[in-house]
């Protein structure tokens, strides 16, 4: 295969970028250069992957958690932006649950003459390289197996882990040790609930732990709340872009988190995790990849397979179940353990 401009598309949110990270390395490992079509909440992490040369962000109304209406006009502008990065080769990377032929098609339309991609459909003429979903497997790996349908293959020495790249010199003025809790969730149905997070923070605090806690902008409120669980605790809700965030959680002796992008973004800085599960999707596919990590939750609940965002059972038992107690006690579990 020749060098040449290579787009990897993954149109969803930031963790799902971030799982798609080895199969990017794969095919810049075989490439001149390449770019990630990304989502608006995408965009930010694809800029830290390495390999990436470009990010062309557009909000897909097929893909997308919560869509707009289908805009012509948005439509012919990110048709022009990948005619215009003239594309010789791309590959379509999507969950379990969604459909690459959509975006194939958009892809023919900018005019792009390969494309790879899993398909359970027939995909006619919008498709060169159709893979089979394989069987459930961690999310990397199953995107590694599209690049490597495609013709590409990891560098010699890459372990396939999920990696960012990250400005691990900046100044956040965080403690010497810590324990990052980040309770925010893009999906209801994936949180903790509120008070037990509060009770992790003063259980923490109790055992000897510094805590700091995490959020996005719209989450300062939440945070807020959290943090003021127990004296002490640093509260960084909405002070950090996606960079500052990485090198957070990578100075972390551990980070306690929902199944949520920042727990990949846990998982690409190497920190240990202690991961409230939600099983609404399968933790064989979406459990933090590559790291120490203790899965916590019920995931034979009755929400299991539902991949529902708002939790459709009284109670929320699959993490109510989770006593603080039980969280805090999940740090000896990691396999070096975490101590105060």
């Amino acid at each position: 295969m020749t060098a040449g401009h290579r787009l990897v598309v993954r149109l969803d949110s930031m963790g799902d970028v971030l799982v798609s990270g080895p199969a990017v390395r794969a095919v810049a490992n075989g490439a001149a250069r390449v770019s990630v079509l990304a989502g608006r909440l995408g965009a930010a992490a694809a800029g830290l992957l390495p390999g990436v040369d470009g990010v062309i962000s557009w909000d897909c109304p097929w893909i997308a958690a919560d869509p707009a209406g289908v805009d012509p006009g948005e439509l012919h502008a990110v048709i022009e932006a990948i005619r215009a990065a003239q594309v010789d080769q791309a590959l379509v990377l999507t969950s379990f649950h969604q459909s690459a032929l959509p975006t194939a098609l958009v892809l023919r339309l900018a005019g792009v003459p390969r494309i790879a991609a899993m398909s359970v459909d027939y995909p006619g003429s919008l498709v060169d390289v159709r893979i089979e979903p394989p069987p459930d497997a961690p999310e990397p790996e199953r995107m590694l197996a599209v690049a490597g349908a495609a013709g590409y293959a990891l560098p010699a020495g890459d372990d396939g882990r999920l990696r960012v790249l990250l400005p691990l010199d900046r100044d956040l003025d965080l403690p010497p040790r810590y324990v990052v809790v980040h309770p925010g969730v893009a999906a209801p149905a994936r949180g903790y609930p509120l008070d037990q997070w509060r009770g992790v923070v003063a259980a923490l605090t109790t055992a000897g732990h510094r805590v700091v806690v995490t959020g996005s902008t719209s989450e300062v409120a939440l945070t807020a709340q959290v943090a003021a669980a127990a004296p002490g605790t640093l509260d960084l809700g909405g002070a950090l872009d996606l960079a500052g965030l990485g090198v957070a959680l990578h100075r972390a002796e551990a980070v306690i988190v929902a199944n949520t992008g920042p727990a990949h973004l846990a998982a690409a800085v190497g920190t240990p995790i202690v991961s409230l599960f939600a099983p609404v999707v399968p933790a064989v596919c979406w459990a933090p990849y590559g790291v120490p990590a203790v899965v916590l939750g019920d995931q034979s609940a009755p929400c299991r397979g539902t991949r529902a965002r708002v939790c459709p059972v009284e109670g929320h038992p699959c993490l109510a179940s989770v006593s603080p107690q039980d969280v805090v006690a999940a740090l000896d579990r990691l396999p070096d353990g975490v101590s105060a």
